[in-house]
């Protein structure tokens, strides 16, 4: 029964495109407050249109929930935890994205911009803002919790995965799409291009929408095992997170245990 199991999981998975890969890094950039429609088409996010040629754009991808800090919550640790605000300070505990990766050997870090120093768990710095540096809500993860100062010029340096997060300024927060697009364009198209060429993966999302009760928002992934194109499979943060936990043989974290690893944009 075992291997008929086996021999079950693999059929399944070939009939949705086949096994998951495995990059050797992925950098996930997390923007703020946009819907799908503010962001796909629009002239003033004239790279992320750009970038959108380049990688597989999902077409039908939602937040969580309402306001930032349950979608960011989420997509690191598989549950919005009962939080249904931006809180601050948090103490949380139990297994996590970070914890799960180290566990198996692997490697995370979250870079922070304007955050002053590693560790830092003040609520407000000058544009930063830890309710979108889910990983400072976790103690024993305090010297992975890294200003965006500390991330590397050699990408072959990076950890198994990386989490950017922009400061308001440069998310689309406070500032406008086109500062959030120029500041993309600055800061990840060099690591977009390396991945390309380096069995490596960008996944560029948006927390939540502009507030509509669909929280539909764009989603996109770039790298060298990606196929370019769309994709119309519904899509939430605990796909994501379950897609990574898949890439690297993790388990489930609660909720993206019900959520179906993404398929069918990977190349043969």
């Amino acid at each position: 029964m075992k291997i008929l199991g086996v021999l079950l999981l693999i059929v399944v998975r070939q009939a949705i495109g086949g096994e998951l890969p495995r990059p050797d890094h992925v950098v996930i950039v997390i923007e703020e407050n946009k819907s799908f429609s503010q962001i796909v088409g629009n002239r003033d996010a004239a790279y992320i249109n750009k970038l959108v040629k380049r990688g597989a754009l999902f077409t039908e991808s939602y937040g969580v929930s309402h306001p930032s800090q349950p979608n960011y919550l989420a997509l690191f640790s598989g549950s919005t935890r009962g939080i249904s605000s931006d809180a601050c300070p948090l103490d949380l505990g139990g297994d996590n994205l970070a914890s799960l990766l180290q566990a198996k050997g692997l490697s995370f870090i979250s870079y922070s911009e304007s955050m002053p120093q590693a560790g830092y768990d003040g609520c407000i710095y000058g544009a930063y803002r830890r309710k979108h540096n889910p990983v400072a809500n976790w103690k024993e993860l305090a010297a992975y919790n890294q200003p965006l100062s500390a991330f590397p010029a050699d990408y072959a340096q990076l950890p198994t995965v990386s989490l950017i997060v922009p400061d308001q300024r440069n998310d689309m927060h406070d500032g406008s799409i086109a500062q959030g697009d120029a500041w993309l364009k600055h800061n990840i198209e060099p690591y977009a291009r390396w991945a390309l060429t380096h069995n490596s993966l960008l996944i560029l999302t948006w927390d939540e929408d502009d507030g509509s009760s669909y929280n539909h928002i764009a989603t996109l992934f770039v790298g060298a095992m990606v196929e370019h194109g769309s994709s119309a499979q519904r899509i939430s943060h605990y796909n994501v997170l379950r897609t990574l936990a898949e890439m690297y043989g993790l388990p489930s974290l609660k909720e993206s245990a019900d959520a179906a690893a993404i398929n069918g944009v990977w190349k043969k």
